[in-house]
């Protein structure tokens, strides 16, 4: 009884609802996909900073008693008492002959962006302990193009799955509620843009414009919506027949709000489950368009563009190595997520645990 009525205290302290809190133990109990998204989280993380950890540029530099920088503005050679009006290169040696008579400059851990080329070795460069992963076949550091490239898949995969994720849940909601005609024709239209060749098509319009980031994340929004679409429907379709609901509908209670308040936070635990199934889609297109040559511009940190370099660089082992490596770890950690949080939604597991 002690037992039980602190546990209740805790659920009233907490803002966590008791099922919530259920739901959260069930998914620290998959050991495999909790630790798969602590690892994930600080890789994100480190990522999201990638200018403080990788830049060719100095964090601060202390000149004459001021203190710049150098990573959020630009400063020119003559502002450290140089001869030109030009941005002021703090790799070369007529830097550091400026400005460390006078100051120091304070360098991230990788002294490299993912566009700086090592003019100092031909490119491609095995590891060293100045390029840890080497350089590509242009002479940039994989280490530091592997920190963005890692950064702008996730951020593109999450945001596809964001946007893909309300629109496929507003078109299976509106389906599944209203029936009818409207579900007819909206499952004909799904079969056969479901059944277009969406890779193709993608190579197609991403050659029509220039690529980019908003324009690939738009394109491709064009296919992905309909991942959710079946199960929102089917979630929707069983539960406006439910007692609960017929109850309010009599009631006088709104389509709209009957939708958002009552059917639909009980859809949400299958969309939830398929998220970061979707995630690992979408990063896997962009990958995949990237290695055709079809995805973010050239010169873009890509870990597409790195698959094909170590594809064409045979000679240079550590580009594939380190590509699969990366794409490996990461799709990994998503699929062991994805399936912690399937687990911790299954409505099964609370009835075991009643």
């Amino acid at each position: 009884m002690e037992a039980k009525d602190s546990l209740q205290k805790t659920c009233q302290q907490s803002r966590l609802s008791p099922l919530n809190q259920r739901r959260w133990r069930n998914f620290k109990s998959n050991r495999r996909g909790f630790y798969s998204l602590i690892i994930f989280s600080i890789l994100f993380f480190v990522t999201l900073v990638a200018e403080l950890i990788a830049n060719d540029k100095p964090l601060l530099v202390y000149y004459k008693g001021e203190l710049y920088t150098p990573t959020l503005h630009i400063y020119s050679e003559t502002v450290f008492d140089g001869e030109f009006e030009l941005e002021m290169d703090y790799r070369q040696e007529y830097a550091r002959e400026l400005i460390e008579p006078h100051g120091w400059m304070l360098w991230p851990p990788i002294r490299y962006s993912y566009d700086t080329i090592n003019y100092a070795r031909v490119a491609p460069a095995k590891p060293t302990l100045e390029n840890i992963l080497g350089t590509d076949d242009q002479g940039r550091d994989v280490l530091a193009r592997v920190i963005y490239g890692f950064r702008i898949s996730v951020l593109f995969g999450l945001a596809l799955t964001l946007v893909s994720s309300v629109v496929g849940v507003a078109v299976g909601a509106v389906q599944g509620f209203y029936g009818g005609k409207l579900d007819l024709f909206g499952q004909r239209f799904i079969e056969i843009w479901s059944g277009m060749p969406s890779l193709y098509l993608l190579i197609i319009l991403s050659s029509f414009v220039e690529p980019g980031f908003w324009w690939l994340l738009g394109i491709m929004l064009l296919f992905s919506w309909m991942a959710l679409v079946d199960v929102v429907r089917a979630e929707f379709l069983r539960g406006r027949n439910l007692e609960y609901v017929r109850a309010a509908r009599a009631l006088g209670m709104g389509n709209s709000r009957l939708m958002f308040a009552h059917i639909l936070p009980n859809a949400m635990i299958a969309t939830v489950t398929f998220m970061p199934f979707i995630l690992t889609g979408a990063i896997t297109t962009l990958t995949s368009l990237d290695f055709l040559g079809f995805g973010l511009p050239a010169g873009s940190p890509s870990l597409g563009e790195l698959i094909a370099q170590g594809k064409n660089n045979l000679q240079a082992p550590w580009l594939g190595i380190t590509a699969f490596l990366v794409m490996s770890i990461m799709l990994t950690l998503l699929v062991f997520i994805g399936e912690a949080t399937r687990d911790a939604l299954d409505p099964r597991k609370y009835l075991v645990q009643g």
